[in-house]
């Protein structure tokens, strides 16, 4: 034994933290690119941290089978699409995994579209489906292991959304998420406050055969996109936000994010809004109010174009969306980030400022004033 010299000898003590991680996170990191190739070029680190940062996982368990389901705002054809996919096991296109046990009528009493179909269906659910009408939107979340918040109209949804965000229930909002990008931050907001999964999409984005189109194999880079179909205003929803929302989510399915600037042509029966990328690409959203109907969008490849006729697949395109919806709502991921979300909602709220002031909008707020000045 060596002999004592005086020296002090230091002892380090390390103190280990251990901070939980919710278990979904880690599906996440794993499927980060299989549920969004765009996100391919960022790091997983960084996802990681996000959503764990941003979510907390479903109150609901893996092992649960069926996950009881709320709805908010009886007042859209939606409505009945998604009761009848969840419900009627004889559907050929059946959605298993959830049922609807309560529902908050809601509706708009200036809003013909919306309030004219807030009693029939309201006696639909509870008649034929046994759904238990509540009075409010938080007895809804109470109920519930997760949220399908309907309401057809968008000026509704943060309002409504403050009022549940509280539970932490995975929520879907229907389309438009919201009706001005001041809303839609917030909404992101308060979910990120309260760790909600969150997600806002129309049927358009997840129809198969778009789907099928985007994710085929052996395909050339995409070097632009034209998405088209019907364009009815809706003096409630401001400009495109009521159906020009359709084109828009089909338009980001294909592009992704990264729209800097959009310049908008309009008419009486058409409207036309080219967005151009950062990485110089273009893209297009075009709606008919006169004419034919048809959904649908051009992918430009370097090698190529893919015509996609949008509902041109059997399998209807509220199936699709639905099934995406009951994956988030047992694994607390959401299928695409908040920010494509928000940029899909400030894109439309460009194109009605272009569309009335013919000019050019850039999507940073701070950019357009500076192009202005210039």
């Amino acid at each position: 034994m060596p002999a004592k010299t005086g020296m002090r000898i230091q002892q380090t003590v390390i103190s280990v933290v251990c901070i939980p991680v919710p278990p979904f996170a880690i599906l996440y990191v794993a499927g980060e690119n299989r549920a969004n190739p765009r996100c391919a070029g960022r790091s997983q680190t960084d996802n990681f941290q996000q959503r764990v940062t941003n979510m907390t996982a479903p109150e609901v368990g893996q092992s649960r089978q069926v996950l009881n389901i709320g709805m908010i705002g009886l007042d859209t054809s939606h409505v009945l699409a998604f009761m009848k996919l969840l419900h009627d096991k004889n559907d050929p296109w059946h959605v298993p995994g959830g049922k609807v046990v309560a529902a908050y009528p809601g509706g708009s009493p200036d809003f013909p579209s919306s309030i004219s179909k807030v009693s029939e269906y309201t006696a639909t659910l509870r008649e034929e489906y046994g759904v238990r009408i509540v009075d409010s939107p938080e007895e809804v979340a109470e109920a519930s292991d997760a949220v399908l918040l309907h309401s057809v109209d968008g000026r509704v949804h943060l309002p409504q959304f403050r009022r549940i965000a509280g539970y932490g229930k995975p929520v879907f909002i229907d389309k438009p998420f919201a009706v001005s990008s001041a809303d839609a931050r917030e909404i992101v907001r308060l979910a990120e406050a309260h760790r909600v999964p969150l997600m806002s999409a129309s049927s358009l984005r997840y129809a198969k055969a778009l789907q099928d189109a985007i994710g085929s194999g052996g395909k050339s880079p995409v070097i632009g996109a034209d998405a088209c179909g019907p364009m009815a205003l809706e003096p409630t929803q401001p400009g495109l936000f009521w159906y020009g929302i359709h084109a828009a989510e089909m338009l980001y399915a294909v592009m992704g994010e990264g729209c800097v600037q959009v310049t908008a042509v309009t008419s009486d029966d058409h409207d036309v809004a080219a967005g151009l990328w950062s990485d110089g690409r273009i893209g297009v959203i075009r709606g008919n109010r006169k004419g034919n109907g048809s959904f649908g969008v051009a992918i430009h490849r370097e090698k190529g174009i893919d015509w996609v006729y949008a509902q041109s697949d059997p399998k209807p395109k509220y199936a699709s969306l639905l099934e995406v919806i009951l994956d988030m709502f047992r694994t607390g991921v959401p299928p695409l980030p908040a920010s494509e979300t928000l940029e899909v909602i400030r894109f439309l709220e460009a194109a009605n400022e272009s569309r009335k002031t013919g000019r050019t909008v850039y999507l940073d707020k701070t950019a357009s004033k500076a192009g202005e000045a210039s």
